[in-house]
């Protein structure tokens, strides 16, 4: 009885330190995010194509480090992977002021997206290890919503300190500071040891999860109007209100989030991925519809319409709040122990590629267009990708789920 408290101290303990660490990761991450582009046009005289360049090194050479991510995690003791890869991390911060050209700073925003994706599937897998089976889902939801928490809080005081100090190299060392404090909590982490792994040959399936390939599809085509939403919403609403300040749409998109979560997590632990999931694509599905009906409120409603786009956030983040943890659950379901980090590499690069997509999509599309035929390309997207998860990839999750 003693040993089983003392076991379940230690769990809760290692899994507060996993949250807080991924909470500091990504707030300093999103800390940055708004900043980033007025600090190259203003330090190194930059264009928006060079700006857009640059920051694009970031997502581009996160996604190509994902599959192999999977591979070293699962072939490699983990938590010594994760914390080498957040030192990294963590060391790349102190180098943004020291950079003194345009390449330099390119070549520091490429390491640090290869540390960025090699930390985060490092560490959602440890916490998987450290988890109980049983409370997984609801373990992943809350692990996830420390990274909600970050985006809902990074950008608002990433704006605050270069209004009040405009230094941004007081934001660089700020980033610094506090993921060495995220890099200290996550090495009190406690975890088990890690499986010895026989040499197996090198194969596509060490690097894709290849029964994971359908849910793959399906996260994909979710996450293109993710990535628009969270890129060009600011501009959807100057088309709409003469007006891009649009913090109240994603405080809207975080409590939706963080409501969903409540009740999603535990329905998952009880078996009901594949419905939690269903559940979540009809809410995003119709989220999107709705946005892009907004356009077409008269404008003598303007009320109505300002209630109906802040509903659509709420709406989404219940969607997609719904849908992350049972995804994640689901792309592990299907994958032995020993591939556990690629599965969830496998999950993570199929949500970078379609979150790229809707960047450039949105572009494109808006920039001919309207972002109201965006929004409504994305509900598109939701609906085939709620076709496809009902008509085969929930029967091939059932069929090829490995219990743990």
């Amino acid at each position: 009885m003693v040993q089983e408290v003392q076991k379940d101290n230690l769990f809760t303990f290692s899994y507060f330190c996993s949250c807080f660490a991924n909470f500091l990761l990504f707030f300093c991450f999103y800390l940055l995010m708004p900043v980033l582009a007025l600090y190259l046009k203003e330090a190194f005289n930059s264009t928006e194509t060079m700006v857009g360049a640059i920051l694009s090194c970031y997502t581009i050479a996160c996604l190509l480090i994902r599959p192999f991510s999977g591979f070293l995690v699962d072939t490699f003791a983990r938590k010594p992977l994760y914390l080498f890869s957040m030192f990294f991390f963590v060391l790349i911060f102190a180098g943004y002021p020291l950079a003194t050209s345009v390449l330099m700073f390119a070549v520091l925003r490429v390491l640090h997206g290869l540390s960025f994706g090699m930390v985060t599937i490092a560490g959602n897998t440890i916490v998987i290890d450290i988890m109980p089976s049983s409370r997984r889902g609801e373990g992943l939801g809350y692990y996830g919503l420390s990274n909600n928490f970050a985006m809902a809080t990074g950008p608002m005081i990433g704006m605050y300190l270069l209004e009040h100090y405009n230094d941004y190299n007081i934001i660089f060392y700020i980033s610094f500071a506090f993921s060495a404090l995220g890099l200290f909590i996550a090495s009190r982490i406690k975890t088990k040891p890690h499986d010895k792994v026989e040499k197996q040959p090198i194969s596509l399936d060490r690097f894709i999860l290849l029964n994971g390939i359908p849910a793959g599809v399906n996260t994909l085509m979710i996450a293109v109007p993710y990535g628009i939403t969270t890129s060009y919403i600011a501009l959807y609403a100057l088309e709409l209100y003469s007006d891009k300040n649009v913090g109240l749409f994603y405080t809207f998109m975080a409590v939706g989030i963080a409501l969903s979560r409540i009740f999603s997590g535990k329905q998952v632990d009880r078996g009901h991925i594949t419905r939690i999931i269903t559940i979540g694509m009809v809410m995003a599905t119709l989220a999107y519809g709705l946005l892009a009906l907004v356009k077409m409120v008269p404008s003598s409603c303007g009320s109505l319409s300002h209630y109906m786009f802040y509903s659509v956030a709420l709406l989404i983040g219940l969607g997609y709040g719904s849908i992350f943890p049972a995804l994640n659950s689901l792309f592990v379901g299907l994958a032995p122990n020993n591939k556990r980090g690629t599965a969830n590499s496998t999950y993570l690069t199929s949500w970078d590629i379609g979150v790229g997509v809707g960047l450039m999509l949105g572009g494109v599309v808006g920039g001919m267009a309207s972002f109201s035929i965006v929004f409504f390309i994305g509900a598109i997207l939701d609906l085939i990708s709620l076709t496809f998860f009902m008509a085969y990839t929930a029967g091939h999750f059932h069929r090829n789920q490995i219990k743990s």
